[in-house]
């Protein structure tokens, strides 16, 4: 059997690409087709693939600029030639749904969400307030195409898996498609409490770990840690660095609080354990459609306050691994970071509700997915990373 990954575009190991490296573990004679690949910026099992890009790939520049190209990007994947294919597996939060399989070809997406910027989240991308008034008009009218382009290629996948039980609602609304719900995985193996840490919780920190991009809400962590009067170390990288160090700045400059606010940039994945594991509380501002971050966090024994819209609902439970926040509002955050703070949380009760969303259960659940579609279509069985005896 012939089978290809599809994802968007690998340019960092973020959630997708953390999806995408379980399924190339799984199934290790996959080829993988990608609008863009930034060459090492993904883990060794992704990169051993057999990668094909796009035209994208030869364009001067592209790995700054190529969510720039977003109007190019559904020409683009419907160019990827899988008529060969037998079985399809796509990893989508933009355009990847889309890919057009072979007419005998089973496609099954593993929906991490419809694309934001194209149906509830324009203003926070496009809105008059970043981009002006005529740019805005003008991407509202190639997202509005966009929309119903994405809408209209819903049914190219003949099965949707969804990260979470708020993304199935958003797949039910917008592409009218039922979803089965696998939560993706968490590395619980390589996130683990560190004995000796020892530091006492008020000589810490609140720590944010995410992309610089706005419907992550950054600036309202940032705000809440300066009501909180708690230092704020924030990993990662994205195109709103420069706007929240702004932000940043002067909060600084009207003396809100002597509580700091840094910026680390991108990190290895051993740094960031490290800060997990120093962290009085991890937070998550915005509103997810699952969040890698929290689980990871709670993996190293450390408790979350998110938002309490989306997939931190799934994943936090309040009182015991943290606390949920109804409002996003810069002082209700602040009062749940200082209640974290103040209380004592158990790392190996947070700890042992992570593990649950490791990364084994999930290969395991998706390889029963894809053994239970095929068998109903009449299809053979995929060769895993089992058969090979790996």
């Amino acid at each position: 059997m012939k089978i290809a990954l599809v994802h968007d575009w690998l340019t960092g190991m973020r959630g997708g690409e953390k999806v995408l490296e379980v399924l190339c573990e799984r199934f290790p004679d996959a080829e993988l087709f990608t609008l863009l690949h930034v060459r090492g910026s993904v883990s060794r099992p992704i990169e051993r693939l057999t990668i094909h890009t796009s035209a994208l790939q030869r364009l001067p520049g592209i790995r700054r600029h190529y969510r720039e190209c977003l109007p190019l990007f559904p020409t683009l994947i419907e160019r990827f030639d899988l008529g060969r294919f037998d079985l399809v597996l796509s990893t989508s939060h933009c355009v990847a749904k889309s890919a057009v399989a072979g007419p005998a070809s089973v496609h099954i997406c593993y929906c991490l969400t419809p694309m934001r910027y194209a149906w509830d989240q324009f203003d926070a991308y496009f809105g008059p307030r970043r981009l002006g008034r005529p740019a805005s008009a003008v991407m509202r009218i190639l997202m509005n195409r966009m929309a119903r382009w994405d809408q209209r290629t819903a049914d190219r996948a003949n099965r949707y898996v969804a990260i979470s039980h708020y993304v199935a609602g958003r797949i039910r609304r917008y592409y009218n498609r039922e979803a089965t719900v696998v939560y993706p995985p968490v590395d619980t193996d390589f996130f683990h409490p560190d004995s000796a840490v020892g530091l006492p919780l008020s000589g810490r920190y609140a720590l944010v770990v995410s992309a610089l991009v706005p419907y992550k809400r950054l600036d309202l962590a940032i705000d809440a840690c300066r009501l909180a009067g708690v230092p704020l170390k924030i990993v990662g990288d994205g195109p709103d660095r420069v706007a929240l160090e702004r932000h940043a700045a002067a909060g600084r400059s009207a003396q809100q609080s002597v509580a700091d606010v840094e910026f680390l940039g991108r990190l290895s994945n051993e740094a960031v354990r490290d800060l997990y594991r120093r962290a009085a509380v991890v937070i998550l501002p915005g509103e997810e459609d699952f969040g890698i971050v929290p689980l990871e966090a709670q993996a190293c024994g450390r408790p979350v306050v998110a938002y309490a819209r989306g997939g931190a609902v799934e994943t936090v439970i309040p009182d015991e691994t943290g606390l949920l926040v109804d409002e996003a509002l810069p002082a209700a955050f602040a009062e749940a970071i200082r209640r974290v703070i103040d209380r004592p949380f158990d790392p190996s009760t947070i700890r042992r509700h992570a593990v649950r969303f490791g990364r084994a259960r999930f290969g395991d659940e998706m390889e029963a997915i894809v053994r239970e579609t095929l068998e109903a279509r009449g299809a053979p069985k995929p060769r895993t990373a089992e058969a090979h005896g790996w």
